[in-house]
């Protein structure tokens, strides 16, 4: 059964992955939900009032509990096994891959900054150069945002990569993330963070691998300029 309606679609290379995880969960309490709901009605015109019925008092069953408890504890653990490897691709430090281009990006009330580095490739220099509420990146090139706040805490959304990672102030956090295809797509804030919160949104642009060199040139150019 396809659920694609219910997400939009995935563009980075972790984004199937996250799903099947999504689908798996819904199906599980999915099923728990519609089965718990039935049994609850089914008791409720069973077991309803009627004249010169007894109510029975009991004190529960432990075997019962048992059995509840541990089918519970069988279906988390299998899911915390089964979400591991897909959690520590995406958050473990120690696993962004060494290519991954560094983007720096700062969320404040109520606007996203991007900073590239230039020709040197390195950050807080003369020819780093910026953009605002715009997010540029090359389609198969994995991107390591570093990711800072300036004032609130703020939650960097990216909803087609299946990426959302909190801004918190004073501190840095690395998100990497690989676009599989060309286009333009959201980029919002998913963190109440004031009055302006509505409008701090954007777009991430991906490029093709030539476009995306020829973009960097040209804003390498310009800040030389300046």
């Amino acid at each position: 059964m396809n659920f694609s309606w219910l997400m939009p679609e995935t563009v980075s290379t972790f984004g199937p992955a996250l799903d099947n995880m999504y689908y798996v969960i819904l199906w599980i309490t999915g099923i728990v939900f519609f089965a718990t709901e039935i049994t609850l009605l089914v008791f409720m015109v069973k077991y309803r009032h009627k004249e010169g019925r007894k109510a029975e008092y009991i004190h529960g069953s432990n075997k019962a509990e048992v059995v509840w408890t541990s089918v519970t504890f069988v279906i988390v653990v299998a899911l915390a096994f089964y979400s591991k490897g897909i959690w520590d691709e995406i958050r473990d430090p120690d696993l962004i891959p060494p290519d991954a281009y560094p983007i720096h990006v700062m969320g404040a009330q109520f606007e996203w900054t991007a900073t590239y580095s230039g020709a040197d490739g390195q950050f807080d220099t003369s020819d780093d150069f910026t953009s605002l509420n715009v997010l540029h990146m090359a389609v198969n090139q994995p991107v390591v945002v570093q990711l800072e706040a300036e004032d609130v805490i703020h939650s960097f959304f990216l909803p087609e990569f299946r990426v959302k990672q909190d801004a918190v102030p004073g501190m840095t956090t690395p998100v990497w993330f690989e676009a599989t295809r060309t286009g333009e797509f959201t980029l919002a804030c998913a963190e109440l963070c004031g009055l302006g919160h509505y409008r701090m949104g954007g777009t991430v642009i991906v490029h093709s691998q030539a476009d995306f060199q020829n973009w960097l040139a040209e804003q390498q150019a310009a800040a030389e300029d300046d």
